[in-house]
């Protein structure tokens, strides 16, 4: 497995090394001693989750604040998304800016997304279905949002507004200077 730091530090792109041959192919999604060796961290993962959604289901921005702060290492099993993580630790240089990074069923890219960031993906196939694993439990009194077209984020989403599908709770986040 490779991890590549991406301008958000301790945010990183991770490629796994497949293994394949005219069965199929192997491949290590996790490997705790990999993993924390090549992010230089320790993390200890304490839940798995997985959705299912069709095209222009965006999912965020969102994190949780305070003792709950989640890490996140996500992964799609099937199908294509844009992943979106944006810095919002007050204090990193980085403040507010964003990686985006195409995660699929074909290129296998896993996103590891620290504390102290918003996330959010949508998605881009006819389906698909997202996986991530977290460092802390869900909180519901610690989330936090931002509206996913905030213009101080400036996130291009590569869909059209008209095109996304978007829950009734995250269209009324608020914007970024209202928190």
């Amino acid at each position: 497995m490779k991890a590549i730091e991406t301008k958000l530090k301790g945010c990183f792109v991770l490629e796994p090394t497949i293994f394949g041959d005219s069965r199929g192919y192997f491949f290590e999604s996790y490997n705790k001693q990999i993993f924390d060796k090549l992010i230089n961290q320790n993390v200890t993962f304490v839940q798995d989750n997985e959705s299912y959604s069709s095209k222009g289901v965006l999912r965020g921005l969102h994190n949780q604040k305070g003792d709950y702060s989640q890490a996140k290492l996500v992964r799609v099993t099937q199908g294509e998304v844009l992943d979106v993580a944006v810095d919002f630790r007050p204090d990193s240089p980085t403040y507010l800016q964003h990686v985006s990074v195409k995660l699929s069923s074909e290129n296998k890219k896993q996103l590891f997304v620290p504390r102290g960031f918003l996330h959010g993906f949508v998605v881009l196939s006819e389906i698909a279905v997202f996986n991530y694993k977290c460092d802390n439990w869900y909180q519901k009194d610690a989330e936090l949002g931002i509206i996913y077209n905030d213009p101080k984020l400036n996130i291009d989403w590569l869909l059209d507004d008209n095109e996304l599908l978007i829950s009734d709770k995250d269209k009324v986040l608020p914007i970024v200077s209202n928190i």
